[in-house]
């Protein structure tokens, strides 16, 4: 029996024991600080990007109407194909204007003949009239009728001249060198001057245009910022713009603020800019969307990554690390931001570190072990 107590005895201690280790255990995994990163905060200058949506238009978009009525016997082109100036598109049945013309001639002809027949009388009486042989008023008579079959003559050519440019607008030719558009009309239609749609419209594509509108606010924030005394002074003084396209692609080549409207748009509360873009390749076409960028230039910001924030209630945090490698959760106050980074004048100092990663982690006061990073290390991959 008492070997049985004593074993017994045994086991419990044991237990005991070894419920002590564990608990000792734990307790010392508990302590442990945890290792995280920290980043150091300096003053950089960073660029970032004023946008504003765009539209794009070719230079110069002509739309193509007929100037004579008829229907549409041929078309030339293709949409989408690329012509030169003088090249012909569409050809309207020119039958009716072809008759006209021919109309005209004779008229012209008949009018000369009248013409002719004045101008003979005119000589007969003259000779009369010098040897006092008939009154002057039939010469005078004579004279008035020549003059009018003269007028009529002229009258006739002026007919004649406005058939044959009739007939000549049955060829319609592209105004301008450039791309097709849409071509709503098919071989057959009846066409003419009263039509809303225009044939088709030529674009001259070799420069575009990029239309984007800038609102109230951002308007007084431009003047204020852009150095110059006149708005045209201001818009010279701007840098060269970018142009993000659908796909969130920069357009290759840098285009150039040109043009302001001279009020506002009532209907949208927006001031419209223009910027011209080179288009050599012929990348780029009318009615295509994007978005300016305009670069700014930030100096006496501080730039925090934002991947080593976090927020609350809309509201963005970094911890800072403290006495005694304590962190402290310190609210960011953010002017302008980056792809990566938040640029922040309140909130953090030059000098202070900043818990990297692992955020999620902490909670205020609690103690870290420190890994420092290099910012310059950091800006190789994450640049500004």
């Amino acid at each position: 029996m008492r070997k049985i107590l004593v074993f017994s005895v045994l086991l419990a201690a044991a237990a005991i024991y070894l419920a002590g280790c564990n608990q000792a255990q734990g307790t010392q995994a508990a302590f442990p600080p945890q290792s995280l990163p920290v980043l150091p905060i300096s003053p950089a200058v960073a660029t970032t990007y004023l946008e504003f949506s765009a539209a794009v238009e070719g230079k110069t978009n002509v739309e193509v109407r007929p100037q004579v009525s008829g229907y549409l016997d041929k078309i030339y082109v293709e949409e989408g194909a690329y012509v030169a100036q003088g090249q012909p598109l569409f050809k309207i049945n020119d039958r009716p204007y072809d008759a006209q013309v021919h109309n005209s001639t004779a008229n012209i002809e008949a009018a000369k003949a009248n013409e002719e027949k004045a101008a003979i009388e005119v000589n007969r009486l003259k000779p009369l009239v010098d040897n006092h042989v008939v009154s002057d008023v039939q010469l005078k008579s004579a004279q008035a009728a020549y003059d009018a079959a003269k007028a009529q003559v002229s009258q006739a050519e002026a007919e004649g001249n406005n058939a044959g440019i009739n007939l000549g607008y049955t060829l319609i030719k592209a105004p301008v060198s450039g791309y097709i558009g849409r071509i709503p009309f098919k071989v057959g239609a009846l066409v003419g001057k009263g039509e809303a749609q225009p044939l088709t419209v030529v674009s001259d594509i070799n420069e575009v245009y990029a239309y984007f509108g800038m609102s109230e606010n951002d308007f007084l924030h431009f003047t204020e910022q852009v150095p110059g005394k006149t708005i045209n002074e201001k818009i010279k003084a701007l840098p060269a713009v970018e142009l993000e396209l659908a796909d969130k692609s920069i357009y290759a080549s840098k285009g150039k603020v040109e043009l302001m409207e001279g009020q506002f748009d009532r209907n949208i509360g927006a001031i419209t800019f223009r910027a011209t873009f080179p288009n050599a390749d012929r990348l780029l076409r009318s009615g295509i969307t994007g978005k300016i960028r305009i670069p700014q230039t930030n100096t006496g910001l501080l730039p925090v990554p934002q991947t080593s924030t976090y927020e609350i209630q809309d509201r963005v945090f970094v911890y800072i690390l403290g006495d005694s490698n304590k962190v402290v959760g310190k609210q960011l106050h953010i002017v302008r931001k980056t792809t990566d980074y938040y640029l922040v004048d309140q909130g953090v100092q030059p000098g202070d570190k900043i818990v990297f990663a692992g955020m999620d982690r902490l909670t205020d006061g609690a103690v870290i072990s420190p890994q420092p990073l290099s910012a310059d290390s950091l800006l190789k991959v994450m640049p500004l």
